[in-house]
């Protein structure tokens, strides 16, 4: 995997997070334990997750999975979530970021491997954030790939069963770089807000 300047993709992931209402709070995302607030309490964890496994700054923040608790959010969020997407990006640029060993979500792991992790969480959340909201979405070209590339090897892995998120759903012939990586990662590209 080459390096990918994530800082295009964390400023769509921050728009839409900036477009938030506070009566959105609450309405469920594709994903099915996350109302909006969970999905921007995780995008934040992993933000700051991802920011030190870029560092290579391993401790409580590296060490916790993902599924620990239902994430939630502090009365700063609105200026915390851009913040930590900006680190985040910054720290991604440095090319020892995609190189040696790190750790996230508890799990230690390549470098490079790490990055590809981050860019699709990047890209598939921001797709559940746009999609709770109503709103268009067009994720960077560069994530995109890098996103769709980690997904398509992680489905093609005999012990990854059912995939990292779940039983992949199927897409049509014709499906976009996007569909395809949603479906991969397990949501169904079709869905809408209720």
């Amino acid at each position: 995997m080459t390096m990918v300047d994530l800082g295009p993709q964390t400023r769509v992931v921050a728009g839409l997070a900036g477009a938030v209402g506070d009566g959105q709070l609450s309405a469920p995302t594709p994903c099915p334990r996350y109302a909006v607030r969970n999905l921007l309490g995780h995008l934040q964890m992993l933000a700051v997750a991802f920011r030190d496994a870029a560092r290579k700054d391993l401790g409580a923040t590296t060490g916790t999975g993902p599924d620990a608790a239902v994430p939630d959010l502090g009365p700063g969020w609105r200026e915390e979530l851009p913040a930590a997407l900006r680190e985040l990006a910054g720290a991604w640029r440095d090319p020892a970021a995609w190189t040696g060993s790190t750790r996230a979500g508890g799990v230690d792991l390549p470098g490079e491997v790490a990055g590809a992790v981050v860019a699709d969480e990047l890209v598939i959340h921001g797709w559940d954030l746009a999609r709770a909201l109503g709103l268009p979405y067009e994720p960077d070209p560069a994530a995109l790939e890098a996103a769709r590339t980690f997904l398509d090897a992680a489905a093609g892995d005999p012990d990854g069963g059912d995939g990292i998120f779940g039983p992949p759903v199927p897409v049509p012939a014709g499906a976009t770089p996007l569909e395809r990586a949603v479906g991969l990662s397990g949501r169904d590209p079709g869905w809408r807000r209720p």
